[in-house]
């Protein structure tokens, strides 16, 4: 059974702790809200004691062959576009490992002609020797194709719905792969089927009522956990925020709802990890720290080559999916796939982290414990 059926079944047909997860992210006061982030801070502390997995993104390429509304790297977008070659991704992670960073996201655009199967493995096979845990969020693929991928020593995969309701998601992918609905949904148990041993989903929160999008991801995460049970999950729920196209959110989430989000997902899921990233400012992640967050990337860059600059001579610009020919004039790195919020370094997070009495952690997994 797919959990395609499942979702289509909601709301109607909710298990016991969909009941209770719908409950606690009902509106409540402040008294409430309290009992609910100290219940949360509990469970937290049990589970995951002080500590922060720490991460970061590093994006291989902007080219893209799907058309969604909301995302920076939207085909028909005239942006600056590049795919690094595998040396000025190792060049990119050399810079990261100086920081501390020993936990790596892969990301790229869906673009078989410049993103292949065999280009990631090649990347991710020279990363490893640097990188205890590389996680990859690309396009869906089959679990064939994702053999390769685990075998050059990818360990985690990050897949995010981006909306659960279908109708939306219909509105939003207006063109290419990405329009099927159910292909996306059944990646996780694609991926676990392939040898991942950490999955995580999520939903972009501004698309659609956050609520039942809530309750959706939340019985998505219900679902894997009784059928990807040999992995860890966790689960991010990361807000719009700017990007080319100029896309303005139809729905918006607070900061208290995030917060009250974080708290609900913590109680009914005590053992997942939640994820809290770059996109949300200093004070609130400050803020959010200790109510059910587990991983935090920082010092983060969603372009390909934004921290060292690297592949600025390759970058070219398109329009409509079209490669214009070669303009001398572009001196820039390629375009981001959104605007980041907290803009501090990884000393300044891991800091701000150990101020608060958590203890920042770069490294909680080597491929060496796996190996036979």
């Amino acid at each position: 059974m797919s959990f395609a059926s499942v979702l289509d079944r909601l709301p109607p047909s909710r298990s016991p702790l969909l009941r209770r997860f719908a409950a606690l992210v009902e509106p409540n006061d402040d008294a409430q809200f309290e009992r609910l982030g100290q219940e949360a801070r509990v469970l937290t502390r049990q589970n995951f004691g002080r500590t922060m997995r720490m991460f970061a993104p590093l994006y291989l390429s902007n080219e893209c062959i799907n058309n969604c509304r909301y995302c920076g790297f939207s085909r028909d977008n005239p942006i600056l576009r590049v795919t690094l070659t595998v040396e000025q991704v190792i060049a990119e992670a050399r810079h990261l490992v100086t920081q501390g960073f020993r936990q790596i996201l892969l990301v790229a655009g869906e673009h078989p002609k410049f993103v292949s199967g065999g280009y990631l493995a090649d990347c991710i096979r020279a990363l490893s020797p640097h990188f205890s845990s590389i996680a990859v969020e690309l396009g869906p693929m089959e679990t064939a194709e994702y053999l390769p991928l685990v075998e050059a020593g990818a360990e985690g995969l990050i897949v995010y719905q981006e909306t659960y309701d279908r109708a939306v998601y219909a509105a939003m992918h207006t063109s290419g792969p990405k329009r099927d609905f159910n292909w996306r949904l059944d990646c996780p148990e694609r991926a676990y089927a392939a040898g991942f041993r950490r999955i995580g989903i999520g939903a972009l929160f501004g698309l659609a009522p956050w609520r039942p999008e809530a309750l959706a991801l939340a019985a998505h995460l219900e679902y894997l956990v009784r059928h990807c049970w040999q992995a860890d999950l966790t689960v991010s729920l990361p807000r719009l925020r700017p990007a080319a196209g100029e896309f303005e959110p139809p729905f918006s989430l607070g900061d208290r709802e995030l917060a009250q989000l974080i708290c609900a997902f913590r109680i009914c899921f005590p053992r997942v990890g939640i994820v809290l990233s770059t996109r949300e400012p200093a004070p609130l992640r400050d803020a959010l720290v200790s109510l059910g967050v587990t991983m935090m990337s920082s010092g983060s860059h969603t372009e390909p080559g934004g921290y060292t600059g690297q592949g600025r001579a390759e970058v070219h610009r398109t329009i409509r999916g079209r490669i214009l020919p070669p303009d001398e004039s572009i001196n820039s790195i390629a375009t981001g796939q959104f605007a980041i919020s907290d803009e501090r370094s990884p000393t300044e997070v891991a800091s701000a982290l150990r101020q608060r009495g958590f203890e920042p952690i770069w490294k909680d997994w080597d491929q060496s414990l796996a190996a036979r």
